[in-house]
């Protein structure tokens, strides 16, 4: 197994922060299946999510974010909830993924997490607050289940196509910022 080569590295920080914003137990999940079967060589600041216990742990609280997620109401509390998780931690998984012996590659890894993951998370939370303002609540399960779909496929194409997630990801953020300014319009 070769090591990741810093383009997948870079695009790897910037997937994980970004998606932490989303889905951060799914992240850590994903991230720690992947690196105990092998399948990606995770970098040393990352091999802790590969232990059996953190994937039973963060395999629990996927399952039970998965339908609090669906659920109109709860999703926006929720959400607030994890306003102060999961900022705090995309910083840190971003800066895990260059680690100690890179430092200054993981100080500035952990300050863009954070941006992307608050831009994520910030985006998420407004937009599924618009979103609980209408009576259906099929609009919700339909974005929630985007946000599921969309982590998996994020952090993969980091991996395996770090270009590519480079330009996908630059139109994310453009859309992210765009809704944020269209949900707080409405809310208020």
């Amino acid at each position: 197994m070769n090591a990741l080569d810093m383009p997948q590295l870079l695009a790897l920080a910037a997937a994980i922060g970004w998606a932490s914003g989303v889905r951060l137990y799914l992240v850590v999940l994903l991230t720690g299946v992947v690196g105990y079967f092998g399948w990606v060589p995770l970098p040393s600041g990352l091999q802790l999510l590969a232990h059996p216990v953190v994937i039973a742990a963060s395999g629990f609280m996927v399952f039970v974010e998965f339908f609090a997620d669906k659920i109109p109401g709860l999703d926006s509390i929720w959400d607030m909830v994890h306003t102060a998780i999961r900022i705090p931690a995309g910083a840190a998984l971003a800066a895990g993924v260059f680690g100690a012996d890179h430092a200054a590659m993981a100080l500035v890894a952990a300050l863009l997490g954070g941006g992307f993951a608050a831009t994520a998370h910030a985006a998420k939370a407004t937009t599924r607050a618009a979103i609980n303002t209408s009576p259906e609540p099929f609009t919700n399960v339909g974005a929630s289940l985007v946000e599921d779909t969309a982590v998996p496929v994020g952090l993969w194409l980091a991996v395996a196509h770090p270009l590519v997630f480079g330009l996908l990801f630059i139109a994310v953020l453009v859309l992210s910022v765009w809704l944020i300014r269209k949900s707080w319009r409405f809310l208020k």
